[in-house]
């Protein structure tokens, strides 16, 4: 059995009401995929800058998420040679 442990780095920029999210994960190979998401606070809402990085956040974590299965679907048409159908 083999345990492994895979970790994201997170990085948040606040400028004004916009926030942006960097999600990187390094992968053992020295691959890294990226993800990204922004939110954008509207101006008549109160100024709460954890909610803006946690949904920037999330919306980097998804955005991750689906080019992690971009990177699964081509590596298993490179050993299959049959294109690769994968959904979350």
């Amino acid at each position: 059995m083999t345990t492994k442990a895979w970790n994201v780095q997170v990085r948040i920029d606040e400028q004004g009401d916009d926030t942006i999210a960097d999600a990187v994960l390094s992968l053992d190979n020295k691959m890294e995929v990226r993800g990204q998401g922004r939110s954008r606070r509207n101006p008549a809402d109160e100024s709460v800058h954890l909610i803006g990085d946690e949904l920037a956040t999330a919306r980097a974590l998804s955005d991750l998420a689906n080019e992690l299965l971009h990177v699964v679907a081509s590596d298993i048409e490179s050993r299959t040679h049959v294109p690769a159908s994968l959904q979350m």
